[in-house]
């Protein structure tokens, strides 16, 4: 074989192999773009507390409101099935902090391909939910942390990503009874909550 024919040969092999090797990155490619999206960047959660400060023997309320990517749902607080993990908000309260209640939003009932007889009970876009207290005479002063966790599952209509325990934490200022707050954030806590 003569050295210009032994060169096409090699050429032509490497091409080959140059076209293969890009070929198999476009799979690569699109499996990537169809694979769903990591839990962390399909729930968002954001804190709001609706006094600044908070005195001490007065109510006041936690906002958490979860911003779930478009395509995506999470259970209600009540799904439909027993099997179903709803969506909760725990809290391990601070001394002198106490929980008169929880409030969810109510679900829509919704079908998916891969339940089309049933509908299923569910959270998408934007919803808000909440936590009333009581700061007590024996509140500490000064910020206070409230540590908070959301627990969730989020789904696409094709799977479901693992369940997820997504800590937040939220700083209220706690100041001495009778001192006057404002109210913060009256555009998520000047509606009365659904339930």
């Amino acid at each position: 074989m003569s050295s210009l024919t032994r060169f096409r040969h090699i050429s032509a092999v490497a091409a080959l192999l140059l076209v293969s090797s890009s070929g198999s990155h476009d799979v690569a490619r699109a499996q990537e773009s169809a694979a769903p999206m990591p839990a962390s960047a399909v729930v968002k959660a954001h804190t709001f507390v609706s006094m600044d400060p908070v005195a001490r023997n007065s109510d006041f309320q936690i906002a958490v409101v979860v911003d779930i990517a478009s395509g995506y749902h999470m259970n209600s607080h009540k799904p439909l099935d027993s099997y179903l993990i709803p969506t909760t908000l725990t809290s391990q309260l601070p001394s002198g902090i106490t929980l008169s209640d929880t409030i969810y939003p109510p679900g829509k009932n919704e079908k998916f391909p891969f339940s089309p007889d049933k509908p299923l009970n569910v959270y998408t876009g934007s919803v808000t939910l909440r936590l009333k207290l009581n700061a007590a005479a024996s509140a500490a002063l000064g910020a206070t942390s409230v540590p908070i966790i959301l627990r969730y599952q989020a789904c696409n209509n094709s799977a479901c990503l693992p369940p997820v325990k997504l800590p937040l934490s939220v700083q209220v200022q706690v100041a001495a009874a009778g001192a006057k707050g404002h109210a913060a954030h009256p555009e998520i806590f000047s509606s009365a909550p659904a339930h």
